[in-house]
């Protein structure tokens, strides 16, 4: 089995959409985490 060689716009592209993929998924996480921070105390029981 041989390998075809990557073409240098196919390897930048797929560079790309990993640094995309990782900022979306980072930007999830602090939307999430600035949620919970701003919820605060306000979930749970309330007795």
């Amino acid at each position: 089995m041989t390998r075809k060689p990557v073409d240098p716009a196919t390897k930048a592209r797929s560079g790309r959409n990993i640094a995309l993929g990782l900022g979306l998924v980072a930007f999830v996480i602090l939307v999430f985490v600035v949620t919970l921070v701003k919820l605060g105390g306000n979930v749970g029981p309330h007795f």
